[in-house]
């Protein structure tokens, strides 16, 4: 079993060891993936955690990128770039497929029960409670005056205006907006009461 060199201190010796440390992994060195492990895990996991938010997926991530570096640390090349970029890159592009894939899977599945789903629907209960609602609102309409109720028809069931009801009956404005507003008053209550 080798032993490991302790962590130096200064940015380029600590580039150096983590360098070292890959490329004894890529070896199949246990120790050196343990101690790069406990070096890199907190950057990588800040970095993981900013892409992917959730805590717990994040640490699926994690898990991910180290067995990747497991497998591939002896691809590593130090000549092209430090260890901890290296490594980033592997944790950032790891996290952001994570996320893709999750929000692909919840619009996946979005899209499955949209599809799926059928309204509990009765079309004879629904069709009754039209029928039986029609007839209050008719039966209320016969509590209202001829000039009242032509009014509101006009309005409301032959979707005109209040100025195109007042047109087509040439009764002032002012006076179509006040029929309406008794006749709906009196349609409120005639249907409270029914």
């Amino acid at each position: 079993m080798e032993t490991l060199d302790r962590p130096p201190s200064g940015q380029d010796e600590t580039r150096t060891y983590l360098a070292d440390l890959l490329l004894k992994t890529g070896e199949g060195n246990h120790e050196a993936f343990t101690e790069f492990y406990r070096l890199a895990s907190p950057r990588v996991f800040g970095v993981v955690r900013r892409v992917v938010l959730d805590p717990h997926l994040s640490e699926e991530v994690m898990q991910e990128i180290f067995m990747l570096v497991w497998q591939n640390a002896g691809k590593y090349n130090p000549e092209v770039g430090s260890p901890i970029g290296w490594l980033v890159t592997i944790a950032h592009r790891k996290a952001v497929d994570k996320v893709r894939s999750r929000q692909s899977s919840t619009h996946r599945d979005a899209r499955w029960s949209a599809a799926e789903w059928k309204h509990p629907f009765d079309e004879v209960g629904e069709s009754v409670t039209d029928g039986m609602e029609a007839c209050q609102v008719f039966d209320s309409l016969t509590a209202l005056s001829p000039l009242q109720r032509e009014s509101i028809l006009l309005a409301y069931f032959g979707c005109l205006t209040y100025r195109e009801v007042a047109e087509k009956l040439s009764v002032p404005l002012p006076t179509i907006k006040s029929r309406i507003r008794e006749g709906l008053s009196r349609l409120r209550t005639q249907y409270d009461v029914v």
